[in-house]
């Protein structure tokens, strides 16, 4: 390790550092994501410091025993083209040294991940809009009596358990919402405040009336607020759906992964968590 310019894990007040890094270059990270993602894994936030100066970062975060993620890939714009961001790159990918690594990747950063290994498991839209939404009596907040279950469910449609991370993401300011039908859990989602409205993620659910009634639900609540959900292309009558009631499609990354591609259920992935963690 270069002792000048030391890598090392990120402390929390250094993540909300990273996330703030990613508000400013447009990525629209929630109001209040650096303490519930730090919580997903504490040594999964590297960074590459310059005279005291946190000059790159990056989220390496660990699910389970097999499963990795990388986001938050930013180097500071005074430090940028020097090597430091190659340096949390590599840094981050040896936290994760023998998993399977999963990253959303924006289309021209898409070649680079391909020459490291990575490879494009799927498509992601973003979709823009606002709906006038209507309470929904089968559609109910999630209480804390209910997240175990809600982990358990969770594992179907990401590739890992992520016990950790959702004990903090179903917690308030976000808003998060289940659908019970005949004792079953059939769908959940969150939403939360952005610097940009408002984005729902994950949205899972068993069938697209499911979905569409969970985004209802929220849009009830929030009134004519722009809403943002990042939704794989596969999902084409979800997406119709969102078509119809005049939401834009915009932002467009490619899910990739380097090593096995998870089994997930991805007919019932209708909106993905964040494009920083999976």
């Amino acid at each position: 390790m270069n002792s000048q310019h030391p890598i090392r894990a990120l402390t929390s007040p250094e993540v909300e550092q990273l996330v703030d890094w990613a508000r400013i270059e447009g990525w629209n990270p929630g109001l209040a994501d650096a303490p519930a993602i730090y919580a997903a894994d504490r040594q999964g936030f590297i960074g590459c410091f310059v005279d005291g100066k946190m000059a790159a970062g990056i989220s390496a975060v660990r699910y389970g025993s097999a499963f990795g993620f990388i986001g938050l890939y930013i180097a500071h714009p005074d430090f940028r083209g020097k090597g430091f961001g190659r340096r949390v790159w590599d840094a981050g990918m040896a936290h994760l040294n023998g998993r399977a690594i999963g990253l959303d990747g924006v289309p021209e950063q898409q070649a680079n991940y391909r020459s490291m290994g990575f490879e494009t498991a799927y498509e992601t839209f973003r979709w823009s809009g606002s709906l006038e939404g209507s309470p929904d009596a089968e559609v109910a907040a999630i209480t804390d009596d209910l997240v175990p279950a809600i982990v358990v469910y969770d594992r179907s449609f990401f590739p890992a358990e992520r016990s950790a991370f959702l004990a903090q993401w179903l917690k308030p300011p976000r808003n998060a919402k289940v659908i019970i039908r005949d004792g079953h859990i059939r769908g959940y989602a969150v939403c939360r405040q952005c610097h940009d409205g408002y984005k729902i993620g994950p949205l899972f659910a068993q069938t697209t009336a499911d979905a569409q009634r969970l985004l209802d639900a929220f849009s009830a609540e929030l009134g004519n607020k722009t809403l943002h959900i990042d939704v794989p292309a596969a999902q084409t009558e979800f997406c119709a759906y969102l078509e119809a009631h005049h939401f834009t499609k915009g932002f467009t990354t490619a899910r990739m992964y380097r090593g096995p591609a998870p089994a997930v259920q991805m007919s019932g992935v209708f909106g993905i968590t964040t494009l920083e963690l999976g």
